[in-house]
Protein backbone atom coordinates (compact mmCIF):
# COMPACT_ATOMS: atom_id res chain seq x y z
CA UNK A 1 0.00 0.00 0.00
CA UNK A 2 1.27 3.41 -1.35
CA UNK A 3 0.73 6.68 1.11
CA UNK A 4 2.30 9.88 1.02
CA UNK A 5 2.16 12.83 3.04
CA UNK A 6 1.46 16.11 1.19
CA UNK A 7 2.55 19.44 3.17
CA UNK A 8 3.20 23.26 2.26
CA UNK A 9 5.76 24.97 3.30
CA UNK A 10 5.90 28.79 2.50
CA UNK A 11 9.71 29.15 1.96
CA UNK A 12 12.79 28.82 -0.14
CA UNK A 13 14.51 26.30 1.18
CA UNK A 14 11.89 23.65 1.08
CA UNK A 15 13.28 21.72 4.23
CA UNK A 16 12.13 23.82 7.27
CA UNK A 17 8.73 24.64 8.76
CA UNK A 18 6.47 24.99 11.74
CA UNK A 19 7.37 22.15 14.25
CA UNK A 20 3.82 20.51 14.29
CA UNK A 21 4.20 19.82 10.31
CA UNK A 22 7.96 18.85 10.75
CA UNK A 23 7.00 16.22 13.44
CA UNK A 24 3.77 15.02 11.13
CA UNK A 25 6.37 14.07 8.68
CA UNK A 26 9.09 12.58 10.78
CA UNK A 27 6.45 10.24 12.44
CA UNK A 28 4.50 9.16 9.25
CA UNK A 29 7.79 8.79 7.29
CA UNK A 30 8.65 6.61 10.17
CA UNK A 31 5.56 4.64 9.22
CA UNK A 32 6.54 4.27 5.51
CA UNK A 33 4.81 7.11 4.59
CA UNK A 34 6.54 9.25 1.14
CA UNK A 35 7.13 12.89 2.05
CA UNK A 36 6.02 15.35 -0.56
CA UNK A 37 6.83 18.79 0.46
CA UNK A 38 5.57 21.67 -2.00
CA UNK A 39 7.41 25.00 -1.94
CA UNK A 40 4.66 28.07 -3.04
CA UNK A 41 4.17 31.86 -2.78
CA UNK A 42 0.78 32.15 -1.91
CA UNK A 43 1.24 35.88 -2.47
CA UNK A 44 1.82 35.34 -6.71
CA UNK A 45 -1.47 34.52 -8.70
CA UNK A 46 1.31 33.08 -11.28
CA UNK A 47 2.54 30.82 -8.56
CA UNK A 48 -1.17 29.53 -7.67
CA UNK A 49 -1.74 29.30 -11.60
CA UNK A 50 1.29 27.63 -12.57
CA UNK A 51 0.45 25.37 -9.12
CA UNK A 52 -3.65 24.60 -10.59
CA UNK A 53 -2.36 24.10 -14.16
CA UNK A 54 1.31 22.58 -14.37
CA UNK A 55 2.87 21.18 -10.94
CA UNK A 56 0.08 19.97 -9.31
CA UNK A 57 -0.92 17.03 -12.67
CA UNK A 58 2.97 16.64 -12.93
CA UNK A 59 3.09 15.59 -9.34
CA UNK A 60 -0.25 13.23 -9.39
CA UNK A 61 -0.36 12.45 -12.67
CA UNK A 62 0.41 8.36 -13.49
CA UNK A 63 0.80 8.06 -9.61
CA UNK A 64 -0.46 4.79 -8.38
CA UNK A 65 -0.70 5.85 -4.49
CA UNK A 66 -3.52 4.55 -1.92
CA UNK A 67 -3.77 6.99 0.47
CA UNK A 68 -3.02 10.97 0.17
CA UNK A 69 -2.68 12.95 3.51
CA UNK A 70 -2.47 16.46 3.35
CA UNK A 71 -1.28 18.84 6.75
CA UNK A 72 -4.65 21.42 6.07
CA UNK A 73 -4.79 24.32 6.32
CA UNK A 74 -2.49 26.81 4.26
CA UNK A 75 -3.94 29.72 4.11
CA UNK A 76 -4.99 29.86 0.66
CA UNK A 77 -8.95 28.17 -0.25
CA UNK A 78 -7.81 28.22 -3.87
CA UNK A 79 -5.07 25.90 -3.53
CA UNK A 80 -6.72 22.94 -1.46
CA UNK A 81 -9.20 23.26 -3.64
CA UNK A 82 -6.65 22.54 -6.37
CA UNK A 83 -4.92 19.54 -4.40
CA UNK A 84 -8.18 17.63 -4.26
CA UNK A 85 -8.89 18.34 -7.38
CA UNK A 86 -5.98 16.91 -8.73
CA UNK A 87 -6.41 13.96 -6.43
CA UNK A 88 -9.54 13.32 -7.46
CA UNK A 89 -8.82 13.50 -11.31
CA UNK A 90 -5.47 11.56 -11.28
CA UNK A 91 -5.54 9.18 -8.68
CA UNK A 92 -7.99 6.76 -7.21
CA UNK A 93 -6.49 7.19 -3.57
CA UNK A 94 -8.55 7.73 -0.34
CA UNK A 95 -7.85 12.11 0.58
CA UNK A 96 -7.39 12.17 4.55
CA UNK A 97 -6.45 16.11 6.05
CA UNK A 98 -4.63 16.23 9.40
CA UNK A 99 -6.73 19.77 10.74
CA UNK A 100 -3.65 21.72 12.40
CA UNK A 101 -6.16 24.52 12.99
CA UNK A 102 -9.84 25.12 11.56
CA UNK A 103 -10.12 28.72 10.18
CA UNK A 104 -13.39 30.04 10.88
CA UNK A 105 -13.12 28.45 14.15
CA UNK A 106 -10.60 30.74 15.34
CA UNK A 107 -11.40 33.85 13.74
CA UNK A 108 -11.56 36.94 15.62
CA UNK A 109 -15.00 37.91 14.12
CA UNK A 110 -17.52 35.47 13.19
CA UNK A 111 -17.91 35.27 9.28
CA UNK A 112 -20.78 32.68 8.10
CA UNK A 113 -19.77 32.94 4.29
CA UNK A 114 -15.95 32.14 5.14
CA UNK A 115 -17.52 28.94 7.97
CA UNK A 116 -19.99 28.03 4.39
CA UNK A 117 -16.64 27.48 2.07
CA UNK A 118 -14.52 25.71 4.88
CA UNK A 119 -16.95 23.72 5.59
CA UNK A 120 -17.70 22.78 1.60
CA UNK A 121 -14.22 21.92 1.25
CA UNK A 122 -13.36 19.64 4.26
CA UNK A 123 -16.62 17.76 3.09
CA UNK A 124 -14.85 17.46 -0.16
CA UNK A 125 -12.21 14.50 1.36
CA UNK A 126 -12.93 11.59 2.51
CA UNK A 127 -12.09 11.54 6.23
CA UNK A 128 -10.36 14.26 8.66
CA UNK A 129 -7.59 13.53 11.55
CA UNK A 130 -9.29 16.92 14.18
CA UNK A 131 -7.56 17.52 17.60
CA UNK A 132 -10.69 16.62 20.08
CA UNK A 133 -14.18 15.44 20.39
CA UNK A 134 -15.01 18.86 21.47
CA UNK A 135 -14.13 20.22 17.32
CA UNK A 136 -15.39 17.00 15.94
CA UNK A 137 -18.75 18.69 18.02
CA UNK A 138 -18.34 21.60 16.70
CA UNK A 139 -17.42 20.48 12.79
CA UNK A 140 -20.54 18.25 12.92
CA UNK A 141 -22.72 21.36 14.17
CA UNK A 142 -21.59 23.45 11.10
CA UNK A 143 -22.32 20.20 8.56
CA UNK A 144 -19.35 18.37 7.70
CA UNK A 145 -20.33 14.82 7.31
CA UNK A 146 -17.19 13.18 6.60
CA UNK A 147 -15.72 10.56 8.93
CA UNK A 148 -13.19 11.55 11.50
CA UNK A 149 -10.98 10.77 14.00
CA UNK A 150 -9.14 12.30 16.90
CA UNK A 151 -5.75 12.89 17.68
CA UNK A 152 -6.29 13.31 21.74
CA UNK A 153 -3.25 15.01 21.98
CA UNK A 154 -0.15 16.11 19.48
CA UNK A 155 2.63 13.74 19.35
CA UNK A 156 6.01 16.15 19.65
CA UNK A 157 9.67 14.92 18.81
CA UNK A 158 11.58 16.14 21.59
CA UNK A 159 15.28 14.37 21.34
CA UNK A 160 16.46 16.19 24.30
CA UNK A 161 16.92 12.93 27.39
CA UNK A 162 13.91 13.51 30.02
CA UNK A 163 15.20 13.86 33.65
CA UNK A 164 13.26 12.15 35.57
CA UNK A 165 14.58 13.32 39.22
CA UNK A 166 12.83 16.31 40.14
CA UNK A 167 12.47 18.39 43.73
CA UNK A 168 8.81 19.49 43.87
CA UNK A 169 9.33 23.29 44.60
CA UNK A 170 6.41 24.41 42.99
CA UNK A 171 7.74 25.59 40.43
CA UNK A 172 5.75 26.10 36.64
CA UNK A 173 7.06 27.64 33.37
CA UNK A 174 5.48 29.28 30.21
CA UNK A 175 6.76 29.40 26.90
CA UNK A 176 5.64 31.49 24.06
CA UNK A 177 5.17 34.91 22.17
CA UNK A 178 5.11 36.57 25.63
CA UNK A 179 2.95 39.90 23.57
CA UNK A 180 0.08 37.37 23.48
CA UNK A 181 0.02 36.88 27.18
CA UNK A 182 -1.04 39.87 28.60
CA UNK A 183 -2.28 37.92 31.72
CA UNK A 184 1.36 37.14 32.81
CA UNK A 185 1.86 40.59 33.90
CA UNK A 186 -0.96 40.23 36.72
CA UNK A 187 0.38 37.33 38.42
CA UNK A 188 1.93 37.82 41.81
CA UNK A 189 3.58 34.48 43.71
CA UNK A 190 4.59 34.47 46.99
CA UNK A 191 5.20 30.65 47.91
CA UNK A 192 5.35 29.33 43.81
CA UNK A 193 7.80 30.61 41.20
CA UNK A 194 6.73 30.69 37.60
CA UNK A 195 9.76 31.15 35.33
CA UNK A 196 8.57 32.52 31.29
CA UNK A 197 10.43 32.10 28.17
CA UNK A 198 9.65 33.71 24.55
CA UNK A 199 9.72 36.84 22.72
CA UNK A 200 8.79 40.24 23.60
CA UNK A 201 8.59 40.48 27.39
CA UNK A 202 7.55 43.84 29.51
CA UNK A 203 9.90 45.66 30.82
CA UNK A 204 9.46 43.75 34.19
CA UNK A 205 7.22 41.61 35.91
CA UNK A 206 5.40 40.70 39.30
CA UNK A 207 6.61 38.73 42.42
CA UNK A 208 7.55 35.48 41.98
CA UNK A 209 7.60 35.77 37.95
CA UNK A 210 11.20 35.76 36.33
CA UNK A 211 11.48 36.46 32.69
CA UNK A 212 14.59 34.09 31.67
CA UNK A 213 14.91 34.89 27.39
CA UNK A 214 14.13 33.56 24.39
CA UNK A 215 15.71 30.33 22.91
CA UNK A 216 15.26 28.29 20.04
CA UNK A 217 12.48 25.42 20.01
CA UNK A 218 15.80 22.43 20.80
CA UNK A 219 17.64 24.91 22.89
CA UNK A 220 14.30 25.63 24.82
CA UNK A 221 13.91 21.67 25.85
CA UNK A 222 17.15 22.05 28.14
CA UNK A 223 15.68 24.79 30.06
CA UNK A 224 12.41 23.65 30.95
CA UNK A 225 13.16 21.74 34.24
CA UNK A 226 10.15 23.13 36.26
CA UNK A 227 7.54 20.57 37.80
CA UNK A 228 4.48 22.13 35.69
CA UNK A 229 3.97 24.02 32.10
CA UNK A 230 1.38 26.22 32.18
CA UNK A 231 -1.21 26.67 29.22
CA UNK A 232 -3.25 29.77 29.11
CA UNK A 233 -4.63 32.63 27.05
CA UNK A 234 -5.82 35.85 27.49
CA UNK A 235 -5.68 38.98 29.39
CA UNK A 236 -7.31 37.68 32.46
CA UNK A 237 -6.16 35.37 35.55
CA UNK A 238 -9.63 34.41 36.80
CA UNK A 239 -10.75 32.31 33.04
CA UNK A 240 -8.99 32.54 29.82
CA UNK A 241 -10.75 35.06 27.26
CA UNK A 242 -10.01 36.75 23.97
CA UNK A 243 -9.51 35.08 20.67
CA UNK A 244 -7.25 32.41 22.06
CA UNK A 245 -8.87 31.69 25.01
CA UNK A 246 -11.90 30.81 23.08
CA UNK A 247 -10.27 29.02 20.60
CA UNK A 248 -8.68 27.20 23.83
CA UNK A 249 -12.36 25.32 24.07
CA UNK A 250 -11.65 23.46 21.13
CA UNK A 251 -7.89 23.36 19.90
CA UNK A 252 -4.74 21.25 21.25
CA UNK A 253 -2.51 23.71 21.73
CA UNK A 254 1.23 22.47 21.13
CA UNK A 255 2.71 24.14 23.71
CA UNK A 256 0.81 21.69 25.90
CA UNK A 257 2.66 18.67 23.98
CA UNK A 258 6.15 20.63 23.95
CA UNK A 259 5.47 20.94 28.42
CA UNK A 260 4.30 17.05 28.26
CA UNK A 261 6.97 15.39 25.72
CA UNK A 262 9.65 16.87 28.29
CA UNK A 263 8.11 15.45 31.47
CA UNK A 264 6.53 18.54 32.59
CA UNK A 265 2.39 17.40 33.92
CA UNK A 266 0.49 20.97 32.66
CA UNK A 267 -1.59 23.62 34.50
CA UNK A 268 -4.58 24.52 32.42
CA UNK A 269 -7.89 26.06 31.95
CA UNK A 270 -10.34 23.70 33.47
CA UNK A 271 -12.49 24.89 30.66
CA UNK A 272 -10.47 24.30 27.84
CA UNK A 273 -11.03 21.03 25.72
CA UNK A 274 -7.27 19.30 26.71
CA UNK A 275 -8.37 19.81 30.29
CA UNK A 276 -10.49 16.15 29.97
CA UNK A 277 -7.36 14.68 28.71
CA UNK A 278 -5.29 16.00 31.49
CA UNK A 279 -7.77 14.91 34.06
CA UNK A 280 -8.26 11.44 32.54
CA UNK A 281 -4.37 10.40 32.23
CA UNK A 282 -3.27 12.39 35.16
CA UNK A 283 -0.36 14.42 33.71
CA UNK A 284 -1.82 17.42 35.89
CA UNK A 285 -3.73 20.40 36.83
CA UNK A 286 -7.42 21.87 35.51
CA UNK A 287 -7.83 24.78 37.35
CA UNK A 288 -10.73 27.81 36.83
CA UNK A 289 -8.57 30.76 38.08
CA UNK A 290 -4.68 31.43 38.21
CA UNK A 291 -5.54 34.27 41.07
CA UNK A 292 -4.97 31.37 43.55
CA UNK A 293 -2.66 29.19 41.93
CA UNK A 294 0.05 29.94 45.00
CA UNK A 295 -2.79 28.23 47.03
CA UNK A 296 -3.63 25.35 44.35
CA UNK A 297 0.16 24.54 44.39
CA UNK A 298 0.49 24.12 47.80
CA UNK A 299 -2.38 22.35 48.35
CA UNK A 300 -0.42 19.44 45.96
CA UNK A 301 1.58 16.75 48.20
CA UNK A 302 4.90 15.49 47.14
CA UNK A 303 3.69 12.12 46.61
CA UNK A 304 0.32 13.17 44.65
CA UNK A 305 2.74 15.17 42.04
CA UNK A 306 5.41 12.19 41.93
CA UNK A 307 1.79 10.33 40.40
CA UNK A 308 1.46 13.22 37.94
CA UNK A 309 5.07 12.73 37.37
CA UNK A 310 5.00 9.34 36.29
CA UNK A 311 2.00 9.16 34.70
CA UNK A 312 3.80 12.29 32.20
CA UNK A 313 7.22 10.22 31.71
CA UNK A 314 5.13 7.40 30.41
CA UNK A 315 2.89 9.85 28.09
CA UNK A 316 6.32 11.33 26.89
CA UNK A 317 7.73 8.53 25.67
CA UNK A 318 4.14 8.14 23.49
CA UNK A 319 4.54 11.82 22.07
CA UNK A 320 8.25 11.26 21.23
CA UNK A 321 7.10 8.26 19.53
CA UNK A 322 4.04 9.08 17.64
CA UNK A 323 1.85 7.29 18.58
CA UNK A 324 -1.23 9.28 18.91
CA UNK A 325 -0.81 10.16 15.02
CA UNK A 326 -0.81 5.99 14.32
CA UNK A 327 -4.08 5.76 15.97
CA UNK A 328 -6.05 8.54 14.76
CA UNK A 329 -4.95 7.12 10.89
CA UNK A 330 -5.55 3.83 12.02
CA UNK A 331 -8.61 4.97 13.67
CA UNK A 332 -9.49 7.34 10.04
CA UNK A 333 -8.60 3.82 7.34
CA UNK A 334 -10.75 1.86 9.25
CA UNK A 335 -14.04 4.52 9.20
CA UNK A 336 -13.02 4.98 5.69
CA UNK A 337 -12.64 1.55 4.89
CA UNK A 338 -9.21 1.81 3.76
CA UNK A 339 -6.90 -1.68 3.98
CA UNK A 340 -3.12 -1.99 5.00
Amino acid sequence: MRRVLVTVFYNKDNNAGPKAQMDMIKFLEDQGYENWILPFNVRSKFGKFKYAYFDLPRLFKGQEIDEVIFQYPIYSYYLVDQIIQAVRKYTKAKLFFITHDIDTLRAETPDKELEQQEVAQLNKVDGLITHNQHMVDWLVQRGVRVPMSTLGIFDYDNPQPMGEDYLYDRSVCFAGNLEKAPFLEKIKLTEAKLTIFGANPVESYQEGVKYAGQYTPDELLEHMTQNFGLVWDGTSLDGCNGRYGEYLKFNNPHKTSLYLSCGLPVIIWKQAALADFIEQHQVGLTVDSLSDLDDVLASITADQYAVMKANTVKLAEELRQGKHIQAAIADLEEKSGVRG
